[in-house]
């Protein structure tokens, strides 16, 4: 497995890190055994880095990990690193109510995590929003307290601006930045994604396929259960959705002359970014996992890379990536 490090200061890690949010919410009906093969596939694939939130499932999905991890083989148990977001604040029926990043509620959220988890440390920590009413400074400041304190090794940001990744920096040294960026998501190229090498931070990227939306599995008819957020997604939407998919089949073209499939060129060209992105690949099942990883093994020219652009330009993508009452979440965006 091909390795990069997080930033100056963060952890080596496999070139590619599972994200496990599907395996418990938001994409429909998960299967747990499934998910936990699939967990066993990639740590025995050399994937080290698994990517969760507190809030996935409310606690479910720290739990999967956690039973998949003490079910592991011990060396690929003692390989794994964990990277968790917490601060989302939620209801018994699954509503959203806002962000909590006050330092005691900081170290409660990773006291509960650390016991799901079945671990003695969080590896990568992170607040999954600013909140709007807590400076950075001082959720920053209170992981660094528990890095301090043995209960985390590296302080995480995620989805924030080129100004708070500064302000963070500032407090302590942070290893990642987690965030979208994807072939028809590259909002982070004009100036977070140089604010974070000037600060020697790491970026792992999720929904390097969209939410599935670049995947070349997408049909254009598919009914989406009522369970799966990408119902409200504007990109999966009447209009928009036909004509990101119109995207899809431009880059299927690329795909088909390089012998690889869609997702794989689509991963692959993240992986292209630099060495300190690590792409985070969102697979449920075993056989979209040897999909994903197969991207390891398309090197990318700059004719293959000038023929990518031409398919998918930046800026072709149809509708924003979140509802807009997420959007204003986004300190990113900002």
């Amino acid at each position: 497995m091909q390795q990069r490090t997080l930033g100056t200061t963060g952890p080596q890690v496999s070139a590619l890190g599972l994200g496990c949010m599907g395996m418990s919410a938001l994409y429909g009906d998960a299967d747990r055994t499934e998910s936990i093969a699939t967990i066993h596939a990639a740590l025995d694939a050399g994937v080290t880095l698994l990517d969760t939130g507190d809030f996935y499932g409310m606690g479910h999905n720290e739990m999967l990990i956690g039973e998949a991890l003490r079910s592991a083989p011990a060396a690929a148990r003692e390989r794994a690193l964990t990277s968790v977001k917490f601060g989302a604040l939620r209801g018994p029926d699954g509503d959203w109510s806002g962000y909590d990043g006050r330092p005691a509620a900081v170290k409660n959220f990773a006291a509960y995590s650390l016991q799901r988890l079945g671990v003695d440390h969080i590896d990568i920590y992170r607040i999954a929003r600013v909140d709007p009413d807590v400076p950075i400074e001082e959720t920053v400041g209170a992981i660094a307290e528990l890095v301090e304190a043995g209960h985390v090794r590296h302080i995480g940001l995620s989805e924030v601006g080129a100004d708070t990744i500064r302000r963070a920096a500032a407090v302590a040294p942070v290893a990642d930045l987690q965030i979208e960026y994807a072939l028809i998501t590259r909002g982070i190229e004009e100036r977070i994604l140089p604010a974070c090498r000037e600060l020697g931070i790491g970026v792992t990227a999720y929904g390097v396929l969209s939410r599935g939306l670049i995947s070349g599995h997408f049909s254009r008819d598919r009914q989406l259960p009522a369970n799966d957020f990408r119902g409200m997604s504007p990109r999966f939407q009447g209009e928009n959705l036909q004509r990101n998919l119109d995207l899809v089949d431009a880059l299927r073209k690329v795909a088909e002359e390089r012998e690889a499939s869609v997702a794989q060129i689509a991963i692959a060209w993240v992986l292209s970014r630099g060495e300190d992105i690590v792409p985070l690949v969102g697979a449920r099942r075993r056989d979209r996992l040897t999909e994903a990883l197969g991207a390891l093994d398309v090197a990318l020219d700059a004719d293959d890379l000038a023929a990518i652009e031409q398919a998918v330009p930046a800026g072709a993508a149809a509708g924003e990536r979140y509802p807009a009452e997420q959007m204003a979440h986004l300190d990113s965006e900002h």
